[in-house]
């Protein structure tokens, strides 16, 4: 018998008040098709991701595939669920990328002036904000890097968005979830910014549970989860925050993001 609420947080995505609610509204749903009382809590910034994803009491919370690809497999949270965006680059799957943003009127018109920018990164166990336009630069710039001035930790994409219309950085890399939803709901803090490129889809940002949720407590919100999209309801708190559905991963597939990140750190030959 569980003695208190399992907690649930999209700290993740909370790019804004707005977008919070929108996030509120869809745990509320996932607690009432799963018939588990959820506490939902924001975790705000600063206040480290890491210890949010040491806690017990965690039911359903965002975590990033790189540092869950960190931990021992023994000592990893239950996976529940990654989200799937209606967006073309998550081909329909639980997958993510990252945009290269720039400013519309900057210093950068192609991605060949990306060699030798000021760069912004969020935080260096981020997929999205860091090893992700590293992985980008290696593909494209492989020992032909400049030691260029960066910038960070910028700790989210609202930093990087920020950087970017101070112009304290030239270029910057966010979760193209994150930037989908400003898109969606916050029109005006993107003002000013373009999409230069997209990186390579990976699994996605997943739902977690603590491992010492009982099972059948864990069981009932990935079936919440999942089959979230199959009522009007749930399809509708869905289609606010851009996605088609919920859908269960393999750990496993996550293996792929350390593996990538050093290939990255041995191909770029300049650290950050």
């Amino acid at each position: 018998m569980v003695m208190f609420k399992p907690i649930a947080c999209s700290r993740m995505y909370n790019l804004s008040p707005r977008i919070r609610g929108l996030w509120d509204a869809l745990f509320a749903q996932v607690s009432l098709q799963s018939g588990i009382e959820l506490e939902i809590i924001a975790h705000a910034a600063p206040a480290p991701l890491s210890e949010l994803w040491a806690r017990p009491d965690m039911g359903a919370v965002f975590m990033c595939g790189y540092p869950f690809s960190h931990m021992p497999e023994a000592a990893r949270p239950t996976a529940l669920a990654a989200p799937v965006s209606s967006e073309a680059w998550s081909l329909d799957q639980p997958l993510y990328a990252s945009h290269i943003l720039v400013a519309s009127t900057g210093p950068v018109n192609a991605v060949e002036d990306l060699a030798a920018v000021r760069w912004g990164w969020t935080v260096r166990d981020s997929q999205s904000g860091y090893h992700a336009a590293r992985s980008f630069l290696a593909d494209r710039f492989a020992g032909k890097m400049k030691q260029s001035m960066t910038v960070g930790p910028l700790l989210n994409p609202s930093g990087i968005v920020a950087a970017l219309k101070d112009g304290r950085i030239d270029a910057g890399a966010i979760d193209a979830c994150a930037f989908q939803l400003l898109r969606m709901h916050e029109p005006d803090a993107i003002d000013g910014l373009r999409i230069l490129a997209t990186t390579d889809p990976l699994p996605a940002p997943l739902l977690v549970a603590a491992q010492t949720l009982p099972s059948d407590i864990a069981a009932a919100l990935q079936q919440s989860l999942v089959t979230l999209h199959e009522t009007s309801e749930g399809a509708a708190v869905l289609a606010r925050l851009g996605l088609r559905r919920f859908s269960t991963v393999v750990p496993s597939a996550y293996d792929i993001l350390p593996q990538r990140a050093d290939d990255a750190d041995r191909r770029l030959g300049i650290s950050w």
